[in-house]
C-alpha cells in the first residue's frame, strides 16, 4: 500500500462499518441517484449496477481514509509520549488531593 509506511501494519485494522465508510458509501449512492435524476431517469430503480459500484467504491475509500487517520493519530500519540518521557521536568506529577481538602467544610444554617 503506497499511502502508509510499513509501521502502520502494526496497528489493528479499523472496523468494516466505520464512520468514514458509511458516509462515503452513502455519498456514492446519492451521487449515482443524482446522476440518474439529472439524466431524467428514475432515481432509485435505474442503473442498480451503478448504485452498487459507487456505494462500494465509497465504502472502500472510507475504509482506507480511516486507516490513514488512525495511523496519523497513533504517530502523533507516540511522538507526544516520547517527548513527555524525555522531558520529565515539564511533566512533573502533581500532588494529589482528596475531595475533602478541596471543598470547604459544610456548616448548615438552621
Amino acid at each position: 500500500m503506497g499511502l502508509l509506511p510499513e509501521e502502520a501494519n502494526a496497528l489493528p485494522p479499523p472496523g468494516i462499518a466505520n464512520r468514514n465508510s458509511v458516509w462515503l458509501g452513502m455519498s456514492g449512492l446519492l451521487v449515482s441517484m443524482l446522476h440518474n435524476n439529472l439524466n431524467r431517469r428514475p432515481a432509485v430503480m435505474s442503473g442498480l449496477h451503478r448504485h452498487t459500484l459507487l456505494t462500494t467504491v465509497g465504502w472502500v475509500v472510507g475504509y482506507y481514509v480511516t486507516k490513514i487517520v488512525n495511523y496519523k493519530q497513533a504517530k502523533l500519540d507516540r511522538d507526544m509520549m516520547s517527548y513527555a518521557r524525555s522531558h520529565p521536568e515539564e511533566f512533573a506529577e502533581k500532588e494529589r488531593k482528596t475531595f475533602a481538602e478541596i471543598v470547604e467544610p459544610f456548616h448548615p444554617i438552621r
